[in-house]
């Protein structure tokens, strides 16, 4: 369900959202969502001084069922995770 939520927040936010994608992967420290975007769109994801991506943490993180999920924004050349 959050994996869902996700996607469908950050394509409402992006210029490509045809290039968004959320992939679920189970760690060592527990389940992380990566949500994969367009390099263009990584700043409108982020939002200034990370608000956005705050706000959506928040979002997620109150329909988890789970206790904490991690939200990973990478773009899809840098394929670097930005916190």
């Amino acid at each position: 369900m959050e994996t869902e939520a996700l996607e469908h927040l950050v394509r409402g936010i992006v210029d490509n959202p045809d290039d968004v994608s959320v992939r679920s992967r189970n760690l060592r420290r527990g389940r992380t969502l990566e949500v994969h975007v367009h390099p263009d769109d990584i700043g409108k994801v982020i939002g200034r001084n990370g608000r956005t991506a705050t706000a959506i943490r928040t979002v997620v993180g109150a329909l988890s069922s789970e206790q904490s999920v991690r939200i990973d924004f990478v773009d899809e050349f840098n394929r670097r995770p930005r916190r």
